[in-house]
């Protein structure tokens, strides 16, 4: 019979927490910030870094220890002066709590300043996608001056009153067409009217009026 393999139990564990303003507050943002940090690891130590809520978690066995204190010292480093790296598209749609629409009408007519782009090659594919980054404490401040709700009512406004517009712009070109074909039905009334009377004087020279 064969024997069970006995599994090997980390036993090499260190932790670091993110400060809020690192984080701002979302889930989506702290993946982020795991994804960012687990790039700059080797390949085979990636998976060794897990974040739970704002902790980060490395875990590795014994045996690995001098693996452990490289991917510990690039953890550090890569967590000096967290708070400053560049909010992303799902990022800033997840604090903000935003649709893709609304960022991109936003970002267009500069309610949302772009901080620049950044430039990534999808995995396994050889295209790459170019998009616009935020800089954290602009977006800090539109959250907690509540931005986001301000310009939704300015937009409903905007919407209701171009509506309007339309509808008032419909129903003048409706009207334009309506008197255009009044008076160019005009000619033939009078044509029409005309001949009658003429006939009516005919009817009285031959003197069947009398």
């Amino acid at each position: 019979m064969a024997k069970n393999k006995k599994t090997e139990t980390p036993a090499l564990v260190e932790t670091w927490t993110l400060p809020p303003a690192a984080t701002l507050g979302s889930s989506v943002r702290a993946k982020g910030i795991l994804l960012e940090i687990r790039a700059r690891l080797p390949s085979s130590l990636r998976k060794s870094l897990d974040i739970s809520g704002r902790v980060f978690t490395l875990t590795m066995p014994e045996s690995m220890r001098n693996e452990f204190r490289h991917a510990s010292a690039v953890i550090a480093k890569s967590l000096e002066g967290i708070e400053s790296l560049p909010v992303i598209p799902r990022e800033i749609e997840d604090i903000l709590t935003i649709s893709t629409t609304e960022r991109r009408r936003w970002l267009e007519d500069g309610r949302l300043p772009s901080a620049g782009t950044r430039t990534v090659k999808l995995r396994g594919r050889a295209r790459q996608i170019t998009f616009h980054v935020f800089e954290p404490r602009m977006v800090e401040d539109l959250l907690d001056r509540g931005a986001v709700e301000e310009w939704r009512e300015k937009d409903t406004a905007a919407a209701t009153e171009n509506r309007r517009r339309a509808a008032y712009k419909a129903k003048l070109t409706r009207s334009l067409k309506k008197d255009r074909k009044t008076t160019a039905a005009s000619p033939d009334l009078a044509e029409e009217a005309s001949a009658k009377l003429r006939g009516w004087e005919e009817f009285g020279r031959d003197g069947l009026l009398r």
